[in-house]
């Protein structure tokens, strides 16, 4: 064989374009050469070379069955005036992965349609295996009460090297090699070999070709599609219907790779134009048997070896396509299987993997509710009266000192009258005096939550690893990332808590409340915020203790039906839900609700006119607003409602069927 060193001498780097430049790497490695060959030739006056690149490159290069081979170089070298190769030389032709023997010599593999059927199956098993690989193929069928045809199990125990001796054996008679198959149905072949033992997924051995097919074009659509692509087809086989089968190389080392490089190949011929069957990207997935018949006519074997001659190349000819931006997507390919939703962690509030912030001011006790949630999801229980998923949740203290934390968990536990039957799925760390912006935290963070299986974390307080301006909308969006970036790299709901600007935040929206940037408020999936309530004499009477505060939680939620405003006291280290409508009474500090409770009269017509006001504006967030919602939260009788708007508000508001509605629409 000729010293490859030797022929390159024929090629200057400079004339190559990438791609060429990437099979002469490639065909160095598999023929066992070191990678300073190609970098100390790809050095020789070639402007583009960049040192360190083509050691970087090389890594990338994994073994395959049809690899490329030293007849690329040689080609190359005689396609720019190298004279013919001596006595034993490699030649353009020249095949690696199996050692043809003379009567092979035939297969015409620029024109494998010429074949005869057993010599077309014959080029594809050399093509896609080795001879020692297991292939798995299906003749026999069974028809279901739909009227077709379906495969069965088939078999899953002959080598590649075996069908070939008895296709050469049987060289007019396909089916006595490999048994005989329906005519209305056809034969099959899956593409990656198995172990011998079975046909599922965990029964392939290699995970070397994915299947890429379309029901929507032609067959000469296809094929042209797949040539403008330069997709690296190892064999393209007409489906006896309306398809043609293209057996594409993945290269993948493992079934995760596989599975990644598999949605990366559909999505870029998605959008080239080219809408492939979504069905197809198991790696046990069954394809046509060339040589077979299926209702007269051949599953023809059309073409083998077309477009580039591995991923590797492939991808690499592709430059910056992949932008590691997810895809687009195609309704009309989700619309009959959308994707599963995932759990929903605080059932009708938040899912697993989403974002949620509770703000409220500094005497709201969010710490303890914070800590009341991490406990309500380690325990499966309620937390202010919305269920919880069971799960695994990791507590990031930011604020106090250990032993602090620890205890008021403790104290906690006991006050909900709980026993931690859960303890070791409420994780705890401890990051006082070591806190960080948010951006130098996340990294890791993830690094220590990826695989434990966490459901949640809550990171209390914000203010600690916030970065730049909280004013600053473009800080404030930049800084809401980094918790998409936890949610996306480990799965688990990110929920954090957030202040209140300074005064009164009874006359402002629960959006609005919170300090700084909207985009605190607007960012998450859900935003809870807590308002104190000035108490009404009926709930001053239900006092247990001079300390405790009343409270009204309010939510914004992206993803659910927003709920009704809850109330709730804070009793001591624990936040309790008002069951009995003891604070219904009760109005948001410094709003008009909470001043026209202060012993003003309610029998003014622009007091009543006001009330209507209040109300609706309050459930406004609702679909439909009727009287008896209005009632229930003015604290009156539903008849009472109606009067006030029949009576004192009848050029804004009227009634219909209990429903309140607009005089404008």
């Amino acid at each position: 064989m000729r010293d490859l060193e030797e022929v390159l001498k024929y090629i200057p780097p400079g004339d190559l374009d990438y791609s060429e430049w990437i099979q002469v790497g490639m065909a160095l490695k598999n023929e066992g050469y070191d990678c300073s060959v190609w970098d100390r030739w790809s050095a020789q006056g070639d402007p583009r070379y960049v040192k360190g690149v083509c050691e970087a490159k090389w890594k990338t290069f994994g073994s395959h069955p049809s690899p490329v081979t030293a007849g690329t170089i040689v080609k190359m070298a005689r396609d720019r005036g190298m004279p013919e190769s001596p006595q034993g030389s490699l030649d353009w032709d020249s095949e690696i992965a199996w050692e043809y023997e003379p009567d092979d010599r035939d297969l015409k593999q620029e024109r494998p349609s010429e074949l005869k059927p057993s010599e077309q199956l014959i080029l594809y098993l050399k093509t896609l295996f080795a001879p020692d690989d297991y292939v798995s193929y299906v003749t026999d069928v069974f028809k279901g009460k739909d009227g077709r045809y379906s495969p069965t199990r088939g078999t899953f125990n002959r080598t590649a090297g075996d069908l070939i001796k008895d296709l050469k054996k049987y060289p007019d008679d396909l089916g006595a090699a490999i048994g005989d198959w329906k005519e209305e149905a056809g034969a099959w072949i899956r593409f990656n070999p198995v172990d011998g033992y079975g046909i599922k997924n965990e029964n392939i051995s290699a995970y070397r070709y994915t299947l890429v097919e379309s029901d929507t074009m032609s067959i000469e659509q296809q094929q042209a599609a797949y040539a403008r692509l330069e997709l690296p087809v190892a064999a393209m086989v007409s489906s006896g219907g309306k398809s043609l089968h293209a057996i594409v190389r993945v290269d993948a080392k493992n079934f995760d790779e596989y599975r990644k490089r598999v949605d990366f190949l559909y999505r870029y011929c998605s959008e080239n134009g080219l809408k492939l069957d979504t069905q197809n990207k198991n790696p046990s997935r069954l394809s046509r048997m060339p040589g077979a018949t299926r209702n007269g006519k051949l599953q023809e074997l059309v073409a083998v070896n077309t477009g580039k001659a591995s991923w590797d190349e492939w991808t690499a000819s592709l430059g910056e396509y992949d932008d590691g931006l997810p895809p687009f997507v195609c309704w009309s390919e989700v619309e009959s299987d959308p994707p599963e939703l995932l759990p929903e962690l605080i059932e009708g509030v938040l899912r697993r993997g989403h974002k949620m912030i509770i703000s409220g001011s500094s005497k709201a006790g969010k710490s303890f509710l914070l800590i009341e949630l991490c406990i309500a999801i380690a325990e499966g229980t309620e937390w202010l009266g919305f269920k919880c998923k069971k799960g695994k949740v990791l507590y990031v203290n930011l604020e106090i000192d250990p032993a602090s934390c620890m205890n008021r968990i403790r104290r906690i536990y006991e006050a909900l009258g709980l026993k931690p039957r859960h303890s070791d799925d409420l994780i705890v760390w401890n990051l006082r005096g070591r806190a960080m912006e948010l951006r130098d935290l996340v990294p890791k963070l993830v690094r220590r939550m990826k695989g434990k299986g966490f459901d949640a974390v809550i990171l209390d307080p914000i203010y600690k690893v916030i970065m730049g301006d909280e004013n600053n909308a473009s800080d404030m969006g930049k800084f809401c990332n980094e918790f998409d970036k936890i949610c996306e790299q480990t799965g688990a709901s990110a929920i954090y808590c957030h202040h209140h600007s300074k005064g009164y935040q009874g006359e402002k929206r629960a959006l609005d409340r919170a300090s700084g940037s909207g985009v605190f408020a607007r960012d998450p999936d859900a935003q809870l915020d807590m308002i104190q309530l000035e108490l009404s004499e009926e709930a001053k009477n239900t006092i247990l203790d001079d300390n405790e505060t009343a409270w009204r939680l309010e939510g914004n939620l992206r993803e659910f039906k927003n709920f009704r405003p809850r109330n709730f006291w804070f009793r001591y280290p624990i936040h309790v839900l008002d069951a009995y409508g003891d604070l219904d009474s009760s109005f948001p500090e410094g709003s008009r609700d909470s001043k026209l409770a202060k012993g003003k009269k309610r029998t003014t017509p622009a007091t009543r006119r006001e009330l209507v006001d209040i109300a609706y504006d309050a459930l406004s967030l609702e679909p439909v607003i009727t009287t008896k919602m209005m009632a229930e939260y003015l604290n009156v009788q539903e008849r009472t409602v109606r009067n006030y708007i029949n009576g004192d508000y009848p050029d804004k508001y009227f009634v219909k069927n209990g429903i309140v509605l607009l005089q404008n629409g």
